[in-house]
């Protein structure tokens, strides 16, 4: 959810409802919250997956850390980030044990999960996600809040979690630094343009398995005669543009080139548009 002031009116949220914003699944899933409608404190960004075949809207980079992790986990199906619970059983929620409820201008607001996973595991195959900083949960009204959300899925009979900046390892964050470490430094990237470079790059790679990335890029730059530096600046690209994946949760400095996977024109087809 949100981290910062924001709500709907009600003639905002009945369009949205019309809109069918947290239906459909997998390419066809529309997000309660889209990144362009909501401040946030966080860095918010729009990150493409393989898994859903389209761009997710994500807050914080702790959200983002988070959909990496579900993104290549081999048990996950789908994530639907944002995902809005039903206003009239929070709002009975919020009553029935005298909790605060969102609420804007005397108009209650929906509230949203930040993913609901589906799974090919039996014993859960579908889950919520709540992911918060460490310091939300100092605030009595965050804490209201979760716990409306909690009781909500309780009585759906799904298991929900909290994540937070505590669970993401150091090398995660490290990672998501390096790639998005200045907001707005990969806005609009232009896959098409990009798709060249892939197939350079990855043959390039290939015929070095076993040397460190960096090292390779150093020879990039030598070798088709670009400026120091600039092989680095396209592989954050490609990275950044999900051209390249790896391990998030290694630190992508130490990595050798077999680590890396990238992926080929057929594989991102129709994939334009998609960084923060």
């Amino acid at each position: 959810m949100a981290k910062s002031i924001f709500g709907l009116n009600k003639t905002e949220i009945n369009k949205r409802i019309k809109e069918g914003r947290g239906l459909g699944s997998k390419s066809d899933y529309k997000p309660w919250i889209y990144v362009h409608e909501v401040p946030s404190a966080g860095r918010a960004q729009r990150a493409y997956s393989h898994l859903t075949n389209r761009v997710h809207h994500v807050l914080s980079d702790i959200e983002f850390g988070v959909l990496l992790l579900l993104d290549h986990n081999p048990i996950v199906t789908d994530i639907r980030e944002q995902f809005p619970l039903n206003l009239q059983d929070t709002l009975k929620i919020a009553k029935a044990y005298k909790l605060w409820h969102p609420t804007l201008n005397k108009t209650p607001q929906v509230m949203s999960s930040d993913y609901l996973v589906n799974t090919t595991s039996t014993s859960m195959p579908l889950f919520a996600l709540q992911v918060k900083s460490s310091e939300d949960l100092n605030d009595p009204r965050t804490i209201e809040k979760l716990e409306i959300e909690r009781r909500y899925w309780k009585s759906k009979e799904i298991p929900w979690f909290i994540i937070t900046d505590k669970e993401i390892k150091k090398e995660m964050k490290s990672n998501i630094e390096w790639l998005y470490g200045v907001k707005g430094f990969f806005d609009d990237i232009d896959i098409e343009s990009l798709s060249a470079e892939v197939v350079l790059m990855k043959s390039y790679f290939e015929s070095n398995p076993d040397r460190k990335i960096i090292d390779i890029l150093k020879e990039y730059d030598a070798a088709y005669q670009l400026k120091l530096g600039e092989s680095l600046y396209i592989f954050r690209q490609l990275c950044a543009a999900r051209l390249i994946e790896f391990n998030i949760e290694k630190r992508i400095h130490l990595m050798t080139a077999k680590e890396v996977h990238f992926m080929v024109r057929h594989q991102h087809k129709g994939l334009q548009h998609v960084a923060s």
